[in-house]
């Protein structure tokens, strides 16, 4: 079985890649932001068939360990800021 890790798995795109990559027969981590609150709510059909891991694109560490962790044969890096102003500073 192959295993897949999607960063951004939470937003449109993820969810239907990990959507199409569960269909596919693939184990599937999805990393998410370390958040207070966490906007789950494009997989929440999907929570009981992924792992999430938490991380961070900006912190090298947290992405070395999910890596580790999923030992992930392919890698979908589909987050993004999505706060505008956040990615011009």
């Amino acid at each position: 079985m192959k295993t897949a890790l999607i960063t951004g798995i939470n937003g449109q795109d993820g969810s239907y890649l990990a959507e199409h990559l569960l269909g596919q027969g693939y184990k599937v981590f999805g990393l998410v932001r370390r958040t207070s609150i966490r906007n789950l709510e494009r997989v929440a059909h999907l929570v009981d068939s992924i792992e999430l891991l938490n991380g961070d694109l900006l912190d090298q560490n947290s992405l070395i360990n999910a890596v580790a962790e999923a030992q992930p044969d392919e890698i979908y890096n589909l987050a993004a800021q999505s706060f505008v102003p956040a990615s011009f500073s």
